[in-house]
């Protein structure tokens, strides 16, 4: 736009120089750094109760504030869209996971547009924004090389962004992106690389980078670590650390934490324990073998989270030593309760349970030694999970307090008066963002980038920072996920639990008077009708006007229809390497399905060995390689069992056409055969196949890591030419969809 106010002459000499203004937040703007931990229930911290050794997380308590009332959605992906946003997870669009499109409004699996995030608010208002770590706020299927890129952090106002776009990843192997593109890890952990510690490393470096040139800007850092969600990996000197910690057992440990509480204050002193949750066996019925196995998953999550601590630690300190704390605002959550996303004895292997494979502790044991390691993924049992959200009822997906209630602390010393103390306000997670702009003085715009924004749904409790007495502001809140239902009003909660395909509007609730009954111990329903009544129907209310509906426990949750033009359901999918790897949910769907796979490779002479397609890894999927001049294929059947199918053929040097050969035979199993130039080279029975192939991605060319076949150390990447790799997959028969997500 022209200045029309300015001079311009003929020449310069006739001319008045103005220079365009840099975007800058007003002097004196804090910092701001949400710290985002995953799947850690309430009492896993140190300063909530914990026996895990969280220091530095512990520090920021005592340099702010903890609030032993605050409240998310139970589970992550609509817990950081509401983060993010201010606004509920159903109005946004994020009412399940990014890994899922179900059909709805409420559910496409992305934020809409109309409601801008905290970084794209922040980003006009001057300030650098950075994102590290997990996203998972954007479709899964668009996590790829090709986009597109509008639901990515650089897309939704974030300057720079370093981490993974799905809900969890391999600690030692994962897969990363850069701003809008893929990147290898920077070393092997034979090296010592942890994704925790990368992570560190590049908000580190974000930050540095950004004070060498503009040291007087204000700056938001989105940090979220994977820990402590599966897989629950760290190095080896934590596991060491934590070896026996808990011989106790999880009905110790639970007791142990509630006293704890009840020493800071942060839950009251006639808060009881509930009775275990439907699935947990006492400690002491399990056998010492069982108990052992128990133990070193847990010692497992314990590292992981102990780990995460102090690599956050570095950024601590860099903000110490650059001068930045004092006026950095930390805000520090989980964004969900502790996980039962695996069957109650817990796993080594995360692939299991999503296939409906049971794993008993008798087959744990025999991966005992590799628990936290390289080649495990592991999650603890439902009793590690229960102990973990002391003193709350059930679990993360649940709208009970053990799926909602959650730990928070927030930090700010040149801010908070009287550091140190704890708060019992009622707070949600969409009430972070609009504190945020409150104390920096910021109203929500009405639009953002020409898109008009839908109100901001939080209450600011800014008021609490310095009246730790005051009343709570917020009045109402409800919960939705699964169709598991609650509604808070005023110290009041209504809940209920859900089963699939029980009537909506007939099923029990449940009515707690919360500022009484800390726990969700004494159920009220039967003695205050009337008020359970108005409850139930305030929920009906607000999940109206937050756009809840159409309430939905349906398969759509885990196999969702096909959805046209996504990438998954194509019938024929041809590849020209060098491909950028695809993220497992936009690989080809042959699960189930006859199929073949071709290949036009050229091989110089002396080239023996190779990977040609790799879709999965140490935990489970297939591979097609070359070694010694044979075809292989490889079914890793979760880590269960590896089927190994070798060509009876030799390859010929030079240009050479492969193929891989499906004929399915009934539910999961069929013929597999192997062809060289149209000769037929092999053929061998697959059954129980694998619904869910892989949490990791498709890759061609290369070798995903570790390698799909648990003999190998390492991957070889194919050191030929892969001119064409072209899946065709009948869906007459069977192709049930790969869907069962990772949150």
């Amino acid at each position: 736009m022209t200045d029309t106010t300015q001079r311009i002459g003929l020449t310069h000499h006739e001319s008045e120089r103005r220079f365009a203004a840099f975007p800058s937040a007003p002097e004196g703007q804090p910092n701001v750094l949400y710290v985002v931990l995953d799947d850690v229930g309430y009492s896993d911290l140190g300063c909530f109760g914990s026996s895990i050794e969280t220091p530095n997380f512990d520090c920021l308590s005592e340099t702010g504030l903890r609030y032993s009332n605050f409240h998310t959605t139970t589970l992550c992906s609509p817990t950081r869209a509401c983060l993010l946003t201010g606004r509920n997870h159903h109005s946004v669009g994020m009412r399940y996971l990014a890994n899922t499109d179900m059909g709805w409004p409420s559910g496409r699996g992305a934020i809409d547009h109309r409601a801008g995030t905290l970084a794209e608010i922040l980003q006009a208002q001057g300030f650098a924004t950075y994102a590290v770590g997990k996203w998972h706020l954007a479709p899964t299927e668009r996590a790829n090389a090709a986009g597109p890129f509008d639901q990515w952090p650089l897309g939704r106002g974030f300057d720079r962004f370093y981490g993974f776009m799905n809900g969890s990843t391999d600690q030692f192997y994962p897969e990363l992106f850069e701003d809008n593109h893929q990147v290898a890890a920077p070393a092997s952990p034979e090296e010592g690389y942890h994704l925790s510690d990368d992570l560190a490393d590049k908000a580190i470096r974000f930050l540095s980078d950004k004070h060498a040139i503009w040291p007087d800007k204000p700056w938001f850092l989105y940090l979220c670590y994977g820990a402590g969600h599966f897989p629950h990996q760290a190095p080896q000197s934590y596991l060491d650390k934590y070896r026996g910690r808990f011989s106790g057992g999880w009905d110790a440990e639970r007791t142990m934490r509630l006293a704890r509480q009840k020493a800071m204050g942060l839950v009251p002193d006639n808060a009881a324990l509930p009775p275990s949750n439907p699935g947990v066996e006492p400690w002491d019925s399990l056998t010492p073998a069982q108990q052992e196995v128990a133990e070193r998953l847990q010692e497992a999550y314990a590292a992981l989270l102990d780990h995460a601590d102090a690599s956050f630690g570095r950024v601590h300190d860099f903000l110490d030593r650059t001068g930045q704390r004092d006026n950095t605002i930390i805000v520090l959550i989980s964004d969900n309760g502790a996980s039962v996303d695996c069957d109650p004895p817990g796993t080594t292997n995360v692939l299991r349970w999503f296939n409906q494979i049971p794993e008993g502790y008798e087959d744990a044991a025999a991966a005992m030694d590799q628990i936290g390691g390289p080649r495990s993924a592991t999650n603890y049992p439902w009793g590690w999970a229960q102990a973990s959200n002391t003193p709350l009822k059930l679990f993360k997906s649940f709208t009970h307090g053990g799926g909602v209630r959650d730990p928070m602390v927030i930090s700010w010393p040149s801010g908070i008066a009287a550091p140190g103390g704890m708060r019992h306000q009622f707070a949600h997670v969409t009430d972070i963002t609009p504190t945020i702009l409150d104390v920096c003085g910021i109203d929500a715009p009405t639009t953002i980038k020409g898109v008009a924004q839908m109100p901001i749904h939080g209450t600011s409790f800014a008021y609490s920072l310095d009246e730790p007495e005051a009343p709570t502001r917020k009045q109402t809140q409800y919960f939705e996920m699964y169709g598991h239902r609650s509604v808070w009003h005023q110290g009041w909660k209504a809940v209920t639990k859900h089963a699939p395909g029980e009537d909506f509007t007939t099923e029990h609730w449940e009515l707690y008077h919360l500022d009484q009954d800390f726990s969700e111990l004494r159920d009220l329903s039967g003695e205050e009708p009337e008020r359970l009544q108005e409850m139930k129907h305030r929920w009906w209310a607000e999940a109206g006007r937050y756009g809840a509906m159409p309430l939905d426990d349906s398969d759509a949750l885990f196999a969702p229809p096909p959805r046209p033009g996504a990438p998954r359901w194509r019938d024929c999918v041809t590849f020209y390497p060098p491909i950028s790897q695809i993220p497992a949910e936009a690989a080809p769907l042959t699960q189930d399905a006859s199929h073949r796979i071709d290949f036009a490779v050229t091989r110089p002479e002396g080239t023996e060995e190779g990977t040609l397609l790799s879709f999965g890894n140490y935990a489970g999927g297939y591979a097609i390689e070359i070694r010694g001049d044979r075809l292989i294929y490889v079914y890793n059947h979760a880590g269960l069992s590896v089927t190994r199918l070798e060509s009876d053929l030799p390859l010929p040097a030079g240009r050479c056409d492969l193929s891989f050969v499906f004929e399915r035979t009934g539910n999961f199993a069929g013929q597999a055969s192997l062809f060289v130039d149209g000769a037929a080279a092999g053929t061998v029975s697959l059954t129980g196949m694998l619904l869910r192939v892989s949490l990791t991605g498709f890759s061609v060319g290369r070798a995903n890591l570790p390698p799909v076949d648990p003999v190998q150390v390492t991957g070889m990447d194919f050191n030929g030419r892969i001119d064409e790799v072209t899946f065709s997959i009948d869906r007459t028969e069977g192709a049930m969809p790969d869907t069962l997500d990772v949150d």
